[in-house]
């Protein structure tokens, strides 16, 4: 196993805005409990689409969040990412006294997928329907991939290192891999994460194309991977935030370690070649684990990527018993995910999000929607399962062939 890094990036604040629930604490609750928050995409102009489920943020009031000034400036998709990283300050206690005086020692790393769909809808419908003076002047950055680390980073006067993984689903996971990097490199702070809003008509439309995409309209049935019934995904909105700190800076004004980013790694295997992506997801786990210096059977629990694709599902399972062994047989498996949907870069932040608090809970979360397991796995489903938690490991593939592990580790567990 390779030696443990001299700085080590731990995880202080964590801030929330999923479908079921738009704080930290709201979604541990609906999450641990096994609740579903699928149901019918409500959004104005997607009535007539074939995509009918999806997981929404309902209960998430912009105007109540961010600045008038910057919610003009903004998609939807920032909007999260603005109150989501407020959140996790506010978790992290890392306010503007601790970092006024050091602009340059905290940076923003995110990942998106889609960008700010819904803000450049409207701008085009203006451009088309008016003309192109009706178009407002922040169409050029609202809809990029880079608008939330640019949107965080100014609100918030962070100088630090700066940067976006406009990817598709792995993406979120390569983000806090990055933020983990900077600090090993020298950064003491890095506000790391992903947020997507992929339900507006313009974006949904784009999303038809992909194959994996489950058109079922029971939000029972709609997504339900690892089973005989299974038929794809349902696409959500919301996300999460990270403050990843430089253990030592943390320790030192007295802030409260969450977890270790302990290893990552990422390979590619091709746009939709699930079989290939067995092969791809378990040389992803096996570098993680050495990167963090762990041994299969310190894995505690797996958060899967549960595509819900028959082809994909067998895959993973089989990659995770590639990877680990005979204890990938034995290791628990849960997929939270099919109760919030798959929000796309977002998903596995989510993910990440629901480990460490496991871990902080010693609470396994169960896997709604799912009870007839087809594969090989030992997959966490109708109620949580007590279990004494140390190390976890977060899976991610995207529709365009990336796979990205993490492994994390609980706090205290990241110092031995």
């Amino acid at each position: 196993m390779t030696e443990p890094h001299p700085r080590r990036a731990v995880v202080t604040g964590i801030g929330v805005v999923a479908p079921n629930g738009a704080s930290t604490e709201s979604f541990w609750k609906s999450t641990q409990e096994g609740l579903s928050a699928l149901g019918r995409v409500t959004r104005e102009g997607c009535e007539h689409l074939p995509l009918r489920v999806a997981g929404e943020v309902r209960d998430f009031e912009p105007t109540a969040a961010v600045e008038e000034r910057y919610l003009v400036q903004t998609d939807r998709f920032t909007h999260f990412a603005l109150a989501a990283t407020d959140l996790a300050l506010e978790d992290a206690r890392l306010g503007q006294a601790d970092t006024g005086d050091a602009p340059y020692s905290v940076g923003v790393v995110t990942a998106a997928g889609s960008g700010g769909g819904e803000f450049g809808q409207r701008e085009l419908q203006q451009l088309w329907g008016k003309g192109s003076r009706f178009v407002g002047p922040y169409q050029s950055i609202a809809w990029f991939y880079a608008a939330s680390t640019g949107q965080v980073s100014i609100r918030r006067g962070f100088k630090g290192p700066c940067s976006v993984v406009a990817s598709d689903e792995a993406g979120g996971l390569d983000a806090l891999a990055h933020a983990a990097r900077a600090v090993r490199r020298g950064t003491d702070v890095i506000v790391a994460g992903a947020t997507e809003a992929p339900l507006a008509p313009y974006s949904m439309v784009c999303q038809l194309g992909y194959e994996e995409l489950s058109t079922c309209d029971d939000p029972e049935r709609a997504y339900r991977p690892f089973t005989a019934g299974a038929c794809g995904f349902v696409p959500a909105e919301g996300g999460a935030m990270f403050v990843v700190e430089e253990e030592s800076v943390a320790r030192q004004r007295g802030a409260r370690v969450r977890a270790t980013l302990a290893g990552h790694a990422a390979t590619f295997t091709g746009a939709s070649r699930w079989e290939l992506s067995r092969e791809g997801l378990a040389e992803a786990i096996r570098a993680a684990l050495a990167d963090a210096g762990c041994a299969p059977e310190e894995i505690d629990v797996v958060f899967a990527d549960a595509l819900g694709v028959p082809e994909a599902d067998r895959a993973e399972a089989l990659a995770i018993a590639d990877a680990l062994g005979t204890h990938g047989r034995r290791v628990p498996v849960t997929a939270p995910k099919t109760g919030t949907g798959r929000g796309y870069c977002a998903a596995p932040v989510l993910d990440s999000a629901a480990a460490v608090l496991a871990m902080e809970h010693g609470l396994i979360p169960p896997t709604p929607h799912v009870f007839d397991v087809c594969h090989d796995l030992d997959l966490v489903t109708g109620r949580a399962r007590p279990a004494e938690l140390r190390t976890a490991l977060v899976l991610s593939r995207g529709l365009m062939g990336s796979n990205s592990a993490l492994v994390l580790r609980h706090g205290a567990a990241g110092t031995s």
